[in-house]
Formats: C-alpha cells, structure tokens, sequence
C-alpha cells in the first residue's frame, strides 16, 4: 500500500520533471498550471500541499540542488578523480541541471535554498581540487567554470524543441548528439590544451547574483 510521503515524493519528482521541461519551453512565465497537467497533478491537490507558486518553485529548487549535492558526493566517492569530475559533471547535464534558472530572482532564497546551495558550492570545490591535485583538470578551470558548462549543456535548444514537436523519430538521436557534445566538453577540461582560457576565473556572483 502506497503511503502519503510516498505519494508526496512520487509527485515532487514527476513536477520537478515537469517544470524543467515547462521552465524550457515557457522560461520565467511559466505557469503551476502547465506545470501540474505535465505532471498528471491535480491543481487542487498542488495547491494544498504548496500555498503559493513561489513555495512550490522553492520546494522544485531544493530537490533540484539536493540531485546535484548527490551526483557530487557520487563524483567524489569514485576513486579515480577523473572519473568522479566527468561522471558529476555528466549526471548533471543529462537531469538537465540549470533549467532551473529562469526562476532565479523570481522566488525568495530559503534557508534551506541557502543551505543547500553552500553544500553544494563546497562538494564541486572538492571535485575540481581533487581533479586538479591529481593533474587530470587543466590548473586555470575554477569551480564555477563547470557549473556554468553544466547549466549551458543540460539545457538543449534541440532537445526541447524536438520534445515540444513530439518528434520521438527524432528526439533519440537528438540525446545522442548532446552526449558527443558533453565528451567534447569534458574533453576541453583535460590538461595540456593549447593555450590558456581568456580573462579572470568567473566569480560566484554569477550564480549568487541572480538569485538575490
């Protein structure tokens, strides 16, 4: 027998999933309704469990830090650092990590937004100073590097288009192009590159700024 939490879980996830691909379609104006029928959740029931449309993007924001903290500690409990990085770096950018982020500065930062997010920050600091140490990661990647390069590749122009047209004919070979392009990338991050990346590292209030 199926319990409440259950069904709560079950149905966090399936809106998670739904407003990734809404948030990708419709950006910021995204509505809870579409949101809820892409999921197959009533709107009543939604709104008796999250009061407002923030609360839920807030709920949908922290399961969303909550996947990334676990592909991290995944990343770094594989032994070989290189391994860990591109593993991370790849279950990110296929969950589609950074579709999220039309709604950043839309919705209050929670605590346990915050909380999340600083765990997060100091999991894929570990991952590139690990990777780094062991001389797998070109020295002139920083941290926030991979979290743009994870947020501007789980977000695919040509997925959501060919989703959005139902082209299922086409949707299978559309995934497999974003896997050459994620190897490609990963394959940027490894040292002895020509030469070095331009200007200053980006700094966290790319990320922090957006959300304030």
């Amino acid at each position: 027998m199926t319990s409440r939490t259950d069904r709560a879980a079950r149905n966090d996830r399936a809106l998670l999933e739904a407003a990734r691909a809404v948030l990708a379609e419709d950006g910021a104006h995204a509505s809870v309704a579409a949101i809820a029928a892409r999921a197959g959740v009533g709107i009543g029931s939604l709104y008796r469990r999250y009061r407002t449309k923030e609360e839920l993007f807030q709920r949908l924001a922290v399961l969303s830090l909550e996947h990334w903290n676990e592909a991290a500690e995944e990343g770094l409990a594989d032994p070989d650092p290189w391994a860990g990085l591109a593993g991370f770096v790849t279950a990110c950018v296929e969950f589609g990590q950074g579709t999220l982020a039309p709604i950043a500065g839309a919705v209050e930062v929670s605590d346990e937004m915050d909380a999340a997010s600083r765990r997060g920050d100091d999991l894929l600091d570990a991952l590139v100073r690990r990777a780094q140490d062991a001389g797998v990661l070109r020295p002139d990647v920083a941290a926030v590097d991979v979290a743009l390069l994870i947020e501007q590749l789980g977000r695919s122009p040509l997925v959501d288009q060919l989703r959005k047209q139902g082209r299922d004919d086409l949707l299978p070979a559309a995934v497999r192009a974003r896997a050459r392009l994620v190897a490609i990338a990963l394959d940027g991050l490894r040292p002895g590159a020509p030469g070095g990346l331009p200007g200053d590292p980006p700094g966290e209030e790319l990320f922090t700024g957006r959300w304030a």
